[in-house]
């Protein structure tokens, strides 16, 4: 496989076709959460399906930290590459490992034993609470591996063998959901099985990957014992992009809380929607990480105006994608909801309506946030992402409490908080952006 130099050659190019095994890949991953939902939903029913979205939220929470953490890794990497020291790679590479998969088996540990508070705190409803606890999180290291692994390729140039792993993961998450849950009747059970089992193919098929075709980027206890580790430099810079992913999903997690107090046909409305939603713009996210890969491999290189040019061109390109898919959406509310929700189910279906054409009609300003996110993270300023997503969320969930409580607007509120919050991290950014001087500097 022959690593993508980002440094070099057209512009939007570059971008594109980095992006778009990246952009493919996850719309794959997010066939895990669909397949699940599709069949709990069909072939277990609706209060199984408000179980799942209440768990769903948690999980991405938890996912969340070791996801950002692999992604500040993968900054500093892509930043290294792009000054031409592989040797800082391997080194900070190997470090993240260690750092990272501690944590991951912590989190394992801890949401095992701290499972029934959890659930408590999520206000999530006793008629669905064994439900829930049948979703277990045993998967989290998986992702742990599968992210670091890909990060790192990525930061390499190689966005292409990710994809491959997470096809074949999804086609067997498909599979086994199908046979646990309806030829063995194991219902949320089996269905998290068939998801943790996927995530092991991928997280471990693209760790003996990279052992196989990347040999000088192979974990060596020896040499890392023996050698200094820049233990600072990856905790600070992954801690703040992982802090700032699970602000993202705390907020989320908030959010799905004041769901539950609605009750099971908004939490299956709001189940069936979340997959919907991520699906429909994930794309725009993962153009985003493609994108803060490539600005921080031209910042690494010194490249400002190509960063320049780089972010001029990613803006056209999302704006333009989520103008699109706001349309579709809005457009086939109902069809999307039936995917999920069987017809006869007309109060869901409603409310889940309602759901996707106030809030997806605004994915432009995701897709910008995506954006500033990535720009920040690539010039070496995570903090700022964070600032973004504390407003965003913060809005997002101030207003979602404050408007629900209005029995004229009730559960509407919670939907239309979510355009506004993105709105003022958009506004936000890009004064930050501007007052940073020309795009590309610090």
């Amino acid at each position: 496989m022959i690593n993508q130099d980002l440094t070099k050659g057209n512009v939007t190019k570059s971008l594109l076709v980095f992006a778009a095994p990246m952009i493919l890949g996850n719309l794959l991953q997010q066939c895990y959460n669909i397949a699940d939902t599709w069949v709990v939903g069909k072939f277990v029913g609706a209060d199984a399906l408000a179980a799942v979205g209440s768990s769903y939220a948690l999980m991405t929470f938890l996912n969340s930290l070791l996801i950002g953490l692999s992604m500040g890794g993968g900054a500093v990497f892509s930043y290294y590459i792009g000054k031409g020291d592989r040797e800082r790679v391997r080194i900070c590479a190997q470090t993240a490992f260690v750092l990272i998969g501690v944590l991951a088996v912590a989190l394992t540990l801890a949401s095992q034993a701290l499972m029934h508070p959890i659930l408590t705190l999520l206000r999530t409803p006793a008629e669905l609470y064994e439900m829930t606890r049948a979703v277990v999180f045993w998967g989290i290291f998986f992702i742990f591996l599968y992210n670091y692994f890909a990060f790192l390729l990525r930061a390499l140039g190689n966005s292409v063998a990710p994809l491959y792993f997470l096809g074949a993961a999804s086609a067997l998450n498909i599979a086994l959901d199908l046979f646990f849950v309806c030829s063995l009747k194991r219902g949320l059970s089996g269905a998290a099985e068939a998801t943790v089992i996927a995530q092991a193919v991928s997280g471990l098929g693209l760790g003996i990957y990279l052992w196989v075709k990347e040999p000088y980027y192979r974990f060596s206890l020896s040499r890392f014992l023996r050698e200094e580790k820049p233990v600072g430099e990856i905790c600070g810079y992954s801690l703040m992009t992982g802090v700032q992913q699970s602000v993202m999903n705390f907020g989320i997690l908030m959010v799905q809380s004041l769901v539950n107090s609605f009750g099971p046909a908004v939490m299956a409305a709001f189940a069936a929607t979340v997959k919907i939603d991520t699906f429909a713009y994930m794309p725009a996210q993962e153009f985003g990480n493609a994108y803060s890969i490539f600005i921080s491999q031209n910042f690494g290189a010194g490249q400002r105006e190509r960063v320049k040019q780089g972010t001029r061109k990613a803006m056209t390109v999302s704006a333009a994608f989520c103008g699109v898919i706001s349309v579709l959406v809005f457009a086939f509310a109902r069809f999307l909801m039936l995917i999920f929700v069987d017809a006869g189910e007309t109060q869901i279906i409603e409310i889940g309506m309602q759901y996707l054409r106030i809030e997806g009609a605004f994915y432009i300003g995701i897709g910008v946030l995506f954006l500033l996110y990535g720009y920040f993270r690539g010039v070496n300023r995570p903090g700022v992402s964070l600032v973004l997503t504390v407003i965003s969320l913060g809005t997002r969930v101030a207003l979602a409490y404050v408007l629900a409580a209005v029995p004229a607007i009730g559960v509407l509120g919670i939907w239309w908080a979510i355009p506004i919050g993105w709105a003022l991290a958009d506004v936000t950014g890009f004064v930050l952006m501007r007052r940073s001087g020309k795009s590309g500097e610090k």
